[in-house]
């Protein structure tokens, strides 16, 4: 495995934790524990944190000239990613509301 696909790699590892821990909080808003939503949905903002430096390290080297593939791979990093930022999203959104109405 190239360094370019190892970063390809943490980039779907990274993107899927944080969209799991995303989940969890919504899990813990929906019971009515607030406090461990928030660590969850603070947890799951740090992993997408690192998923977004593994996606600006493949940005940088094609700035770089150097080319990347765009394949099945790659493809399937970007959707992790980018589901996890919209989970995350409506994890804020539904700890605000259980916030609301606990």
């Amino acid at each position: 495995m190239d360094e370019q696909e190892q970063v390809v790699i943490n980039l779907i590892v990274n993107s899927g934790s944080a969209r799991s821990s995303a989940i969890e909080a919504i899990q813990y808003a929906k019971a009515g524990d607030i406090k461990k939503a928030e660590e969850s949905l603070q947890t799951a903002k740090e992993t997408v944190n690192d998923a977004h430096h593994s996606q600006t390290e493949l940005i940088q080297a094609e700035i770089r000239g150097e080319k990347s593939p765009l394949n099945l791979l790659m493809a399937h990093a970007q959707d992790h990613l980018m589901t996890a930022l919209v989970v995350i999203d409506l994890a804020q959104e539904f700890i605000d509301v259980y916030k609301k109405i606990g």
